[in-house]
C-alpha cells in the first residue's frame, strides 16, 4: 500500500533507517481501514470536535450520553446534561464505554466451533454461512418444536429491541426468558402488592426531607445510582434544610458511609424491623390519616407485638433507636423508605420489601413530592420498559428440560448465566445436553465460549437502539441510541464484522417466512417508525414542523420526554401489613457466618471485567482494585490471627473459593462480604483466571417462599487460613486499620447477645 502524505513527512522527519524498517513492513492491515464516516486521505483530518448524543449501554439503566468524536474516533464520554435520567451524570461504567469499542479482544466476525464445546476452539466464516445455519437448525425444529425447544436468554430488554424480541418468539412459538444476576423479582412483586403498580416508581430523594433505605445501596449500584446519586446532591446541598439518611443493612456500603446513620441489622430481618417502626409511627400518633386503619385492618394492636422491645433480640437494633429513628422519619413531613438488595435476598425477601413499601403509607409519601412517584406508561402503544425477569425456579425448571433433552435450540444475548448461575444449580452441566447453542455476544465471555455459533453484535457506540427506563423520573421518557462511530470491523466486508442484534433477528424471521409485522425493514426504520408516532402526538421535548427535523432533533437531545405527562396512582385502598416471616439459611451451625455477596462499583455484576480501566476503579470503601476480597470483622480477624492480604479459603456447602482477607471494624462478627465480579473462566485477557466468583458458591435450595427468587443473601460459609499472602491492590496502597489518634472515637460493631 503506498504511504499517505502524513506517514510520509512524519517518516521523513525521522531516522532513515525508521523510514527503511516501516517501508519493509508496510502498513497493517488492521489500519487500513479508516473509521470515520468518511474515507478521508489522513492529511485532510480537520482537528475539530463533534459531540453526538446516545445512550449508555454499559451501565442496566442506560444514562444518556454526549460522546466526543474527532476524525470518526470516539475520544470521550460525558453525560448528557439534557437526559431525565441522568442531567449530565455519568458512571465509572459509562466512561469505559471506549475501552469496549477499541478493545482488542472484540470478537471481528461470526465464528463456529471447531473443537469440542468449551475448548475455545474457533474458525471464522461469513455472514451468510452463520446466518444459513442458524435458520437452518431453527427451520428443522419447526415441526417439532414447543415452547420448550428453543429458548432465547436476553438481559432486561425493552423497548424497540424488546418488541422485535417478543414478536420474533411469539411467531417462532419459542421461549424467551430474561435473566438477571441478581433478580429484582421481590422488588417488582412488593412494589405491585403495596402501591399497584407494574413499573418501578420514581423515588424523589431530591425532594424529600428524610430517606430511610433498607438495604438498598443506591449510592452505588442499586437500580439507578447515577440518578439517585445526583438526586442525593440536591437532598443534601439543595435550596433547602438538609435531608437526613438512615441506611438499614447488614453491610457497610458506600450508601451506608455516607449516611448521617448507619444500623446494622441482623440478615434477613429487615422486615420486621420495618414493622416495628410501623408500631412506633401509630403509637405516637404520626400516621397519615386513615392509613392505620386499612393498613392494621381496624385492628392497630396488631402492631403491638412488633413493639422495639419485643424484637430488639431478633433484629439486632437497640430499641431506642428504632424509637428515635421512627419517630424522626414520620415527624419530617417528607419521608421515603425504600428497600431492596440483600433485604430482598432472603427466604422472606418478599415479606421484608412489603413491610418496608408499606412505611410510605404510614407516612403519607406515596403520590408525593419527596415520596414514591408512579410512572405513566410508554406513550406508543406496545412499547414498554425492560419486562420482569425470569425467577429462579424458573431456571431450575429450564435446567431440568435441558437434562432431559426437551431444550434442542439455547440462544443467548446480553446475558451470562454460565457465570451467574450457582455452580450447583447444574446449568454449565446441563448446557452438554443441548445439542445446539448459539450467541449473539460481542465478546467471548463465561457463557459464549460454551456456544456451537457466535453471531457478534455492534458494540452500542456503533449502534442504533432505545430505552423506556425502568426506573423512570416520573414521566414519559423514551431514549434514543444512535451510532456515534461507524462499525470497528465494517472495513472488512459486508460478510464479516459485526451486525445490529435486531437485524439479524429480522434477517432470520425472513429466512423462516416469519411475518413480524415491524412496519420497517431494518431496525432503524423501525426506531424511525416510533419517532414517527412520537411526532404525531405534537408534544413533548421537541417540537418541529416537518417530521424530518423532528428525527434529527430527538437524535440532537437524545430521546423524548413530556414533563406533563405523569401517572395518577392507581391504588384504589391500602393493602394490609403482611404477616412476619423468619429467614431461612441454608446450612445449619457448623457454619459460622452469614455471607452477603455485593454488586462491585466498577465491574457491577460481573460484565465489566474485561475492561482495565474499570478493574482499576477503586471500590468506595476499602479502595480495593484488580482482585477478590473478603470484608471481615476486625476482631474475628484479630482471633483468627488473619492480617490484609491473607489468602483464605472461603467454603458452603455447596463449594469453595479463594480471596483475599480483609479486615474491617465496620462489619459484624457473624457476616462476611465478598464482591461479585470476578472469577470469569473466560472473558479475555483482563477477565479471565482473576479473583474468584461468589456466585458460584452460592446455594441453590433457598429461595423466596412466595415468588421463587434466589435467596442469594442467605448463603452460610466458614472461613480458614490458607498460609498464603499476597499484597491487595488498593488505591492508596496500605494503611492502618484504625485511626492512629488514641482520643478519636471508634464505634466497633460487637456481637449482639439475645
Amino acid at each position: 500500500m503506498a504511504l499517505t502524505r502524513r506517514q510520509f513527512l512524519t517518516l521523513a522527519g525521522g531516522s532513515a533507517t525508521g523510514a527503511i524498517i516501516f517501508a519493509a513492513c508496510g502498513v497493517p492491515e488492521e489500519e487500513q481501514y479508516v473509521q470515520g464516516p468518511l474515507q478521508m486521505p489522513e492529511d485532510m483530518v480537520s482537528g475539530l470536535s463533534n459531540w453526538y448524543a446516545t445512550l449508555c449501554r454499559s451501565c442496566p439503566t442506560s444514562e444518556g450520553l454526549v460522546v466526543r468524536v474527532m476524525e470518526g474516533r470516539a475520544k470521550k464520554i460525558e453525560g448528557n446534561v439534557d437526559y431525565p435520567i441522568n442531567r449530565g451524570k455519568h458512571s465509572a461504567r459509562c466512561e469505559a464505554g471506549l475501552q469496549a469499542l477499541y478493545h482488542p479482544d472484540r470478537i471481528r466476525g461470526p465464528l463456529v466451533r471447531t473443537g469440542e464445546r468449551g475448548s475455545g476452539q474457533y474458525e471464522e466464516i461469513s455472514w451468510t454461512d452463520a446466518i444459513g445455519r442458524l435458520t437452518y437448525q431453527l427451520d428443522n425444529l419447526r415441526t417439532v418444536r414447543n415452547q420448550k425447544s428453543v429458548v432465547l436468554i436476553t438481559e432486561p430488554t425493552g423497548a424497540h429491541m424488546g418488541d422485535v424480541v417478543e414478536r420474533f418468539m411469539a411467531r417462532y412459538r419459542g421461549r424467551h426468558m430474561t435473566y438477571e444476576v441478581l433478580e429484582q423479582t421481590n422488588l417488582r412483586r412488593a412494589i405491585k402488592q403495596v402501591f399497584n403498580e407494574d413499573r418501578l416508581p420514581d423515588f424523589d430523594i431530591d425532594n424529600s426531607g428524610y430517606v430511610l433505605s433498607f438495604g438498598s445501596d443506591f449510592l452505588n449500584t442499586w437500580v439507578s445510582p447515577v440518578r439517585y446519586a445526583r438526586g442525593y446532591g440536591h437532598f443534601r446541598q439543595g435550596e433547602r434544610e438538609r435531608g437526613t439518611l438512615v441506611q438499614v443493612e447488614s453491610r457497610f456500603s458506600m450508601t451506608a458511609a455516607n449516611a448521617d446513620e448507619w444500623l446494622f441489622v441482623r440478615p434477613g430481618q429487615e422486615g420486621l424491623l420495618a414493622l416495628s417502626m410501623a408500631h412506633v409511627i401509630v403509637a405516637d400518633g404520626l400516621a397519615a390519616p386513615g392509613s392505620v386503619e386499612e393498613l392494621t385492618g381496624g385492628d392497630p394492636s396488631m402492631l403491638d407485638q412488633f413493639a422495639p422491645e419485643q424484637v430488639e433480640a431478633r433484629t439486632g437494633v437497640p430499641a431506642v433507636k428504632v424509637r428515635r429513628i421512627a419517630h424522626d422519619f414520620a415527624a419530617s413531613g417528607s419521608g421515603l423508605a425504600i428497600g431492596g438488595g440483600s433485604a430482598a435476598a432472603h427466604s422472606n425477601g418478599l415479606f421484608n420489601l412489603t413491610a418496608i413499601y408499606s412505611l410510605n403509607h404510614l407516612v403519607g409519601s406515596f403520590g408525593r413530592d419527596g415520596g414514591v412517584i408512579p410512572n405513566p406508561a410508554p406513550p406508543i402503544e406496545g412499547l414498554s420498559p425492560t419486562p420482569e425477569a425470569a425467577t429462579f425456579d424458573d431456571w431450575q425448571e429450564l435446567i431440568a428440560e435441558m437434562k432431559q433433552g426437551d431444550v434442542q435450540v439455547l440462544m443467548v444475548r446480553g446475558a451470562n448465566p454460565m457465570y451467574g448461575l450457582p455452580n450447583a444449580s447444574g446449568f454449565r452441566d446441563a448446557s452438554y445436553d443441548v445439542p445446539f447453542i448459539f450467541s449473539f455476544s460481542g465478546f467471548m465471555d463465561d457463557t459464549t465460549a460454551m456456544a456451537d455459533l457466535i453471531l457478534p453484535e455492534h458494540n452500542y457506540l456503533e449502534d442504533w437502539g432505545s430505552d423506556v427506563p425502568t426506573a423512570g423520573p416520573g414521566y414519559e421518557v423514551i431514549g434514543f441510541q444512535q451510532p456515534v462511530v461507524r462499525p470497528f470491523f465494517e472495513g472488512r466486508g459486508e460478510h464479516l464484522g459485526t451486525r445490529n442484534f435486531a437485524d439479524i433477528l429480522m434477517t432470520i424471521a425472513q429466512g423462516l417466512e416469519l411475518d413480524l409485522e415491524l412496519g420497517a425493514d431494518t431496525f432503524r426504520g423501525i426506531l424511525q417508525e416510533g419517532a414517527q408516532q412520537l411526532f404525531d402526538l405534537d408534544r413533548g421535548s421537541v417540537q418541529a414542523s416537518g417530521f424530518a427535523e423532528f428525527w434529527h432533533g430527538v437524535l440532537q437531545r437524545g430521546g423524548w420526554w413530556d414533563v406533563s405527562a405523569r401517572a395518577m396512582p392507581a391504588l384504589a385502598e391500602l393493602p394490609a401489613l403482611p404477616a412476619p416471616e423468619e429467614p431461612v439459611f441454608d446450612t445449619d451451625d457448623r457454619f459460622q457466618f452469614n455471607l452477603i455477596p455485593f454488586a462491585s462499583t466498577s465491574l457491577g455484576e460481573g460484565p465489566g471485567a474485561y475492561l482495565p480501566w474499570l478493574q482499576a476503579t477503586p471500590d468506595p470503601v476499602t479502595s480495593a482494585t484488580w482482585q477478590t476480597w473478603v470484608e471481615i470483622n476486625l476482631e474475628i480477624a484479630k482471633d483468627m490471627d488473619l492480617s490484609e492480604g491473607d489468602i483464605v479459603r472461603v467454603t458452603s456447602a455447596n463449594g469453595s473459593l479463594e480471596a483475599l482477607a480483609y479486615p474491617h471494624p465496620g462489619v459484624s462478627p457473624d457476616v462476611v462480604s465478598i464482591p461479585i465480579g470476578q472469577g470469569h473462566t473466560a472473558g479475555g485477557r483482563y477477565a479471565e483466571g482473576r479473583g474468584a466468583n461468589v456466585l458460584s458458591i452460592l446455594s441453590p435450595s433457598v429461595k423466596d417462599s412466595e415468588t421463587g427468587a434466589l435467596a442469594w443473601a442467605a448463603t452460610r460459609v466458614n472461613i480458614e487460613k490458607t498460609g498464603e499472602w499476597i499484597r491487595l491492590p488498593k488505591f492508596e496502597n496500605t494503611v492502618p486499620y484504625r485511626p492512629a489518634d488514641e482520643h478519636r472515637e471508634v464505634i466497633q460493631i460487637t456481637r449482639f447477645d439475645s
